[in-house]
């Protein structure tokens, strides 16, 4: 599967709704139009009216547009919290972050009286569509938990199937990285990617195939495993590269787009409904992709 292919699938969905804080961003507007164009969702813009307004206008977006509907909100914080509750309260599908700090909106989605919490650990899952390669890979957790325990871990891979399970991959198979294919007590990655695997075999992590530690090129590569004698399910045919850190994870999230030109679409999983939380900098076309994965990603 393509990206292009994912905003195909979002529109055959029945339709979703999207709801923007801050929606006030030049990149949101233009993602917003390019989903409109392709009946991908509706949205409900909250933020400053004047601006969104102005930027709606620029891109000839029509102001009555049946799947638009602005909502003003006085400041950042105001158009967080007043789209986490459209969203707690039913009436959007998704949430997307616009022209507001990450960490005044993830303060509203985890607040405890209208917040978007379910107990679970919220994880970074991003599907990469990397040239030269025949299907998407998902890496997590590249943004949200810097160093998560085997506890966390688990949450972690089980929010990063669900996502790859809600794009079609009925069975994910997930590479817990490590630098090695052996257990190291010295090295932690190896150690919870070994009861990872475990966990899995036992079925406490349950849907998907893991099969770990594995270092990267034997996760993607079947030659690698070939050569150097692996035999598994998962090595030469990761759907889901887990990450052990998010140091590990910023470093290859950013070396598959700066270097392997990779196009990527990302969300936060494991709360309420999908979060889109794109940085500011990411293109539009990122921001589409994103939306689509979110409108897949929907429970």
């Amino acid at each position: 599967m393509k990206l292009e292919e994912l905003i195909t699938k979002a529109t055959q969905l029945t339709s979703k709704v999207v709801a923007i804080a801050a929606a006030e961003d030049e990149e949101v507007i233009e993602a917003v139009s390019h989903s409109l164009n392709k009946q991908l969702a509706s949205f409900i813009l909250f933020g400053n009216e004047g601006k969104i307004t102005a930027l709606l206008e620029e891109h000839q977006i029509d102001l009555k547009h049946s799947a638009l509907k602005i909502v003003p909100a006085n400041g950042a914080k105001k158009a967080s919290e007043l789209a986490v509750k459209a969203v707690t309260n039913g009436e959007a599908d998704v949430l997307m972050k616009g022209n507001v700090p990450t960490a005044i909106i993830l303060k509203e989605v985890l607040n405890k009286e209208y917040g978007m919490r379910t107990g679970n650990v919220l994880s970074h899952v991003a599907a990469f569509e990397v040239p030269g390669y025949d299907k998407l890979v998902f890496v997590t957790d590249a943004a949200m938990n810097v160093e998560p325990d085997i506890n966390q871990k688990v949450q972690i891979v089980q929010n990063s199937v669900q996502v790859a399970r809600g794009l079609g991959i009925e069975i994910p198979k997930v590479a817990p990285l490590a630098a090695v294919e052996v257990v190291n007590p010295a090295m932690q990655a190896t150690v919870d990617a070994a009861l990872l695997t475990q966990m899995n075999n036992r079925g406490q992590i349950k849907d998907c195939i893991v099969d770990g530690p594995l270092a990267l090129d034997i996760a993607m590569s079947v030659l690698a495993a070939e050569h150097k004698g692996i035999k598994s399910d998962v090595a030469g045919h990761a759907d889901i590269l887990f990450v052990p850190t998010i140091e590990v994870g910023n470093v290859l999230y950013k070396s598959l787009i700066y270097f392997a030109r990779a196009k990527v679409g990302a969300i936060i999983a494991g709360a309420k409904a999908p979060v889109v939380l794109t940085s500011r900098a990411d293109t539009a076309e990122s921001k589409l992709y994103s939306l689509a994965l979110a409108v897949c990603s929907v429970k």
